[in-house]
């Protein structure tokens, strides 16, 4: 049985335990740290050199796709990828990148003892980084974040700028952009498109059903059951609401 050394990447002190909990009760795999976000990640892999990196996709700052760009651009030896999320939509930009496997949030031990099996396999066929030997040249030519975004509107195609965009929602299957001072329908047939078109640090997907612009949340409103709604910039002030799987994440950012 081949032994590996862990390291485990989340933001969220209580999901890097639950997860290192797991981790320790498997045979011969040892947790060598724990990093809180996506610069303390690049710094410990670089330093320690571990086999297996359990890394979260959705951090400030940093994200885990930010992670593993870092280290190719450092040309540091990649470890073996997991990601590890409470977001089903990102599995196929992980399987892209040749990820070992990707698991969500809650954990189960079964599912992480898969991952650990799968590492164990490609270790022995392959060291760590090699099945990652495209991932530069597949962030090199992946599209960058648009300049402009097609909003439909009275029978008009206008272009925005991206960042002018308040929030974004889908109802019955249509996408609706918001800006400041109009709306309309975007060419985008999902959330998960339009966000994975965007600049990371400044839209957030607080909801299944809402994307919104950070830089454009006027207010916070204390909702029901210690949820939030965020009163946007727009020309009708509009409130949209956090989901309680974003709760926690929003009362970190903002220290509430």
């Amino acid at each position: 049985m081949v032994a590996l050394t862990t390291l485990i990447v989340d933001d969220e002190k209580p999901a890097r335990e639950e997860l290192a909990y797991l981790l320790k009760s498997i045979p011969d795999v040892t947790v060598v740290g724990q990093a809180r976000n996506g610069l303390e990640a690049v710094n410990f892999i670089r330093e320690k050199s571990p086999d297996v990196v359990f890394l979260d996709v959705q951090m400030p700052g940093l994200d885990g796709f930010g992670v593993l760009k870092k280290l190719v651009d450092k040309k540091v030896k990649l470890p073996h990828i997991v990601f590890a999320t409470a977001y089903d939509h990102y599995a196929v930009q992980a399987f892209e990148v040749h990820a070992v496997d990707y698991v969500l949030k809650p954990f189960d031990k079964a599912r992480v003892s898969e991952s650990i099996h799968r590492a164990r396999r490609l270790t022995a066929a392959q060291p760590a980084g090699g099945q990652l030997e495209t991932l530069l040249d597949q962030m090199r030519v992946r599209p960058t974040p648009p300049a402009k975004l097609l909003l439909k509107t009275q029978q008009r195609m206008l272009l925005i700028d991206a960042h002018d965009m308040v929030y974004a929602t889908i109802t019955e299957g249509l996408i609706t952009i918001v800006t400041r001072d109009l709306d309309g329908m975007s060419n985008y047939r999902t959330l998960e498109e339009l966000q994975a078109h965007l600049d990371p640090n400044c839209f957030w997907r607080v909801h299944r059903s809402y994307l919104v612009n950070i830089n454009r949340i006027k207010e916070v409103i204390p909702w029901f059951k210690s949820t939030y709604q965020l009163r946007m910039d727009d020309r009708r002030q509009s409130e949209v609401p956090v989901s309680r799987a974003q709760t926690r994440r929003l009362r970190e950012f903002l220290k509430l």
